[in-house]
């Protein structure tokens, strides 16, 4: 990181990043091609999948650095157009990387409800929040399934009646989503928003580098450089009304995205009403 009037510059600390990302993928290569050799020394297949695993890492790595690259770019932009209001989320870069037109990252808790997200744009995250009030979309989709998914004009709203008919009132016809993995386990998604073609490995590819070097590595930064909304208040606000109605905490949740979605308002907007004491559901 470097020093720019007594401060982090964002730049420097993202090219920082990409720079550390390109020399651990050059020493996983070069594990790899070791683990080759010693394949061919001794025959032995477990050095072919530790070579493999290696190169997975490294692909990992590079995609990392593109994204950490592609946000120094914005960053740069942004600044020579004079200084901006605030600066560009970090996940503008992860859209610029797919070829999107938008994109939007959900972490989930324990009982599969949706943690924080992140977005890179308003109408990214508009459609996030959209299938967080309503419970249906690409999102939990390839969260529960662990699978890719993908629709595009009839087939939203064939695939999800509420969702899909509303989508495109955002200004979108396409979306895709991967889950997040760590180990065996879904720990959330990535969904983009009118997904270039062919777009699908590009992604998962996005995903492992998130997950593995960004979010849960042990280089990750959780919060995407202050671009991620945690919806902690939402919780809070299950918690009481599940208290004061007598319901259970994820019935709880629920009345209070109909809320939001009834008055049209942001979830956390409603959820802040709650805890601050000015609503009453139950």
């Amino acid at each position: 990181m470097e020093p720019l009037g007594g401060r982090t510059d964002p730049v420097a600390r993202a090219l920082r990043h990409a720079t550390l990302a390109r020399e651990r993928a050059e020493r996983e290569l070069a594990a790899a091609a070791r683990q080759v050799r010693l394949a061919e020394r001794t025959g032995m297949d477990l050095h072919h999948r530790l070579a493999r695993l290696h190169r997975d890492s490294a692909s990992c790595q590079r995609t990392a650095a593109e994204l950490q690259e592609a946000y120094a770019r914005l960053l740069s932009g942004s600044a020579a157009d004079g200084p901006p209001a605030t600066a560009p989320d970090f996940m503008a870069s992860v859209a610029e990387v797919c070829g999107t037109r938008g994109a939007a990252l959900s972490y989930l808790a324990a009982d599969r409800s949706q943690l924080a997200v992140a977005a890179s744009d308003e109408p990214a995250r508009a459609a996030q929040e959209l299938e967080f009030l309503l419970g249906e979309g690409p999102a939990t989709d390839a969260s529960v399934a662990g699978t890719a998914v993908r629709a595009a004009g009839p087939e939203l709203r064939e695939r999800w009646p509420v969702y899909g008919t509303a989508l495109p009132e955002l200004g979108f016809d396409e979306v895709a989503a991967v889950p997040l993995r760590q180990h065996d386990n879904c720990v959330g998604s990535l969904t983009v928003f009118d997904p270039r073609s062919g777009a699908a490995g590009s992604l998962t590819e996005v995903a492992d580098a998130l997950t593995r070097t960004m979010v849960l590595g042990p280089q990750a930064d959780p919060g995407l450089y202050g671009g991620t909304d945690v919806r902690a208040v939402v919780h809070q606000a299950a918690g009481m009304v599940s208290v004061h109605a007598g319901c259970a905490v994820a019935d709880a949740l629920e009345l209070v995205k109909a809320r939001a979605f009834s008055e049209g308002l942001p979830v956390d907007t409603v959820a802040e009403r709650i805890v601050g004491g000015e609503l009453l559901l139950g």
